[in-house]
């Protein structure tokens, strides 16, 4: 009688015993399936803003280089102005135009002053070149300008960095509630062995596993993006000091 319950009893073990994390997702509890489910989507969330970001980020830089190039080339401004109108869409060419914009509107302003200066007044003619003041305003207009391109390419990053810190705790969320869900069945079943401990201690440590997986990525990607990112900017800030210098240099300003 006992050989003939032996092999029932030890089939029973066996399917009852998870052999593979598959095993172990499957016959997982509701909760810790829900939390799965949850860093899935936040796992695909995240790979999906890195991808984005390297795209834009990527297709940023190379235009700026092309165009940094051919700027360096071009010795006046008329010549790079023709540059940054053919020059497909990108943050240089955005730059030098918005630059050239507020210098024509700055010099009409100055002539209509100049106009409305007479010597009955007393007022001192007004300079053909632009102001202190004004060159001034040119520098925070054109850093407004690249600020705005900065935010528009990294504008998914802070989805990337919130993903990397809230990946761990929701795991650990997760974690937590598969050993509370464990141990509960244990004392329900009144059995505290191995084979028993095991099955819900391991299936609640998925969570965890399944958040390193999530955050570990979204953590790199977030540190290389801004890193790039923050180059990106100083390439802009450098070529905003370029163009006032061009600018100064044949006396626009």
């Amino acid at each position: 009688m006992i050989s003939h319950a032996l092999p029932a009893l030890l089939q029973t073990a066996t399917g009852a015993v998870p052999t593979s994390p598959i095993d172990l997702v499957r016959n997982a509890t509701t909760i810790t399936q829900v939390v799965l489910v949850v860093l899935a989507v936040l796992s695909l969330l995240s790979w999906a803003i890195i991808f984005g970001v390297w795209r834009s980020l990527s297709k940023a830089s190379s235009a700026a280089e092309k165009f940094w190039h051919d700027f360096e080339r071009s010795p006046r401004v008329e010549e790079v102005g023709a540059l940054a109108r053919r020059s497909p869409p990108g943050a240089l060419p955005k730059l030098f135009l918005r630059a050239m914009h507020f210098v024509s509107d700055a010099r009409v302003a100055n002539q209509q002053l100049r106009e409305r200066a007479t010597p009955a007044t007393g007022e001192l003619p007004v300079a053909q070149t632009l102001t202190g003041s004004q060159v001034e305003t040119l520098h925070l207009v054109l850093d407004s300008e690249a600020s705005d391109e900065r935010d528009r390419i990294g504008r998914f990053l802070p989805w990337l960095a919130t993903i990397g810190s809230v990946s761990p705790l929701i795991g650990l969320l997760g974690t937590v509630l598969g050993v509370i869900e464990a141990f509960l069945g244990i004392a329900s079943k009144g059995s505290g062995n191995l084979s028993a401990v095991a099955p819900g201690v391991g299936e609640a440590l998925m969570a965890t596993a399944a958040a390193l997986s999530v955050a570990i990525p979204a953590t790199f990607g977030y540190n290389i993006f801004a890193s790039r990112l923050n180059r990106f900017d100083g390439r802009m800030e450098s070529f905003n000091s370029a163009v006032i210098a061009l600018l100064v240099r044949e006396g626009r300003i």
